[in-house]
């Protein structure tokens, strides 16, 4: 006797597609909707303009400061010019890695590089695959004030998945501390 009582080939092929379609029915609907969230936020630094750019350019600068409270980053690439690439590993100290894990890859492509005073870039957010689990693009402006700078930061997320809408309500709290971050560095 077959699955689900069959008796010949042909009929356990058929109790057996009827059995994994009861399965994939039995099992929580995965999330496919999209999902997607913008944010812009202003902050002035107190540095010069050309400092906060290569702040944002530079992978040695951009490795001091990059990432919420809670992370460090362990590897940094930068390509800044047109068509270049970007790619970080941002890690979770322990007490945050309980909660979210601890390796967070990003990257991107460089869309506009117009040095001292604006970029736009490519900010995907990657599983440990590379795959994308979050595509964003990113636009971060410079604006001299003489010693300070002003410096707005747009950015628009979008995703599909079970981990996005957790990942999108953090958006802003997340690049509020790393702004908070690139401003205690670009004192330092």
């Amino acid at each position: 006797m077959f699955l689900n009582g069959y008796r010949d080939e042909g009929s356990r092929e058929e109790g057996t597609n009827w059995l994994m379609d009861e399965l994939v029915a039995s099992l929580p609907a995965r999330d496919q909707r999209v999902h997607s969230r913008e944010i812009t936020l202003t902050r002035v630094l107190l540095a010069p303009r050309e400092l906060v750019f290569r702040a944002w350019t530079d992978p040695q600068h951009l490795a001091r400061w990059f990432g919420p409270a809670g992370f460090t980053v362990t590897h940094c690439e930068v390509d800044a010019r047109v068509g270049g690439k970007w790619m970080l590993i941002m890690r979770a100290n322990d007490e945050v890695a309980a909660l979210v894990g601890r390796d967070h890859p990003s990257g991107g492509e460089y869309r506009e590089v117009a040095e001292p005073s604006r970029l736009v870039f490519t900010n995907n957010a990657l599983d440990a695959d590379g795959n994308v689990i979050l595509e964003g693009l990113t636009t971060v402006t410079f604006e001299d004030l003489g010693a300070s700078t002003r410096m707005t930061l747009h950015t628009r997320a979008t995703g599909t998945g079970e981990r996005v809408p957790f990942m999108l309500a953090g958006m802003e709290q997340g690049w509020s501390e790393t702004l908070m971050k690139l401003a205690r560095a670009a004192v330092a």
